[in-house]
């Protein structure tokens, strides 16, 4: 397959939509974090692999459990520059004010990633649009359930010291279905009535939500470790520049208590380690 059509291809799935409403700018202190995965990768046929990750977060400067993430993947290699991907995630995230687990997560991911070879170096688009569904409570007026989201990672690797790999990627996330908020806003604060108000006379509408917007800009430095043919280690450095709009709401929809902007920086290290056979 011609390498400039497979990068027209995968580009032209970029299609980020920007949305600006009125809201409250919030500044966050930076955080600090780790993950820790060990996976399974499995050749069944040529060109088709299945593999299965566990995936441990720690957020909170380290000191609180993020998330126990558990990943099943089928990928296909159409050759040495296209490869198609699907999978599927189980999020369990943790509450660490609470104690307790939240209710779960499910993620649906559909990837496509371009790559082209120039001497030791391989340099690769990858774009994935994934899709996660909440499950119990939650209210409707803040987020949808099926979050949609585009991500789109250009990767640098260098493979010209044998074993050792290192590499380096910026990824774009854009949130394709956010909640689009039109509010009135004098500046300081939201235009509500009373608590008896309808939906629409309290100062705001929710729009649907078609309000997509880049929410992530994320850098990493890593390399890959190969110790043989079936095991290999994996550091890195990570770090992800956070904007994200949250709307807090009442149940009921008939006052918006703040529509927010928050953005700050998350850094994270990271270790892994892969089996492949």
């Amino acid at each position: 397959m011609n390498k400039t059509r497979v990068f027209i291809l995968i580009l032209g799935m970029v299609l980020p939509v920007m949305s600006a409403f009125a809201q409250t700018d919030v500044a966050l202190d930076p955080e600090f974090g780790g993950r820790v995965s060990v996976s399974l990768d499995k050749k069944i046929t040529r060109g088709f692999h299945v593999s299965l990750e566990e995936e441990v977060r720690f957020d909170q400067n380290f000191g609180s459990l993020d998330r126990l993430q558990t990943t099943l993947g089928l990928s296909y290699k159409i050759d040495e520059f296209f490869k198609l991907g699907v999978g599927y995630s189980l999020i369990n995230g943790y509450s660490s004010s609470a104690q307790a687990f939240k209710n779960a997560r499910h993620r649906f991911m559909i990837d496509a990633k371009g790559t082209v070879k120039v001497a030791d170096w391989n340099f690769s688009l990858k774009e994935r649009l994934q899709l996660t569904r909440r499950t119990g409570d939650f209210n409707p007026y803040q987020n949808p359930q099926n979050a949609l989201v585009l991500k789109s990672r250009l990767m640098a690797k260098y493979r010209g010291f044998g074993r050792i790999e290192p590499y380096a990627y910026f990824e774009l996330r854009n949130y394709l279905n956010a909640p689009a908020i039109s509010a009135a806003y004098d500046g300081s604060v939201y235009v509500t009535l009373d608590d008896y108000s309808e939906e629409g006379e309290a100062g705001w509408f929710l729009n649907g939500f078609n309000g997509g917007y880049v929410n992530r800009l994320r850098g990493s430095l890593g390399v890959d470790v190969k110790l043989d043919k079936h095991n290999k280690l994996n550091f890195y450095l990570l770090g992800d520049y956070v904007i994200d709009k949250v709307v807090d709401a009442n149940a009921e929809g008939t006052k918006l208590k703040s529509y927010t902007k928050e953005t700050g920086f998350r850094g994270w290290i990271g270790a892994g380690y892969e089996f492949a056979f």
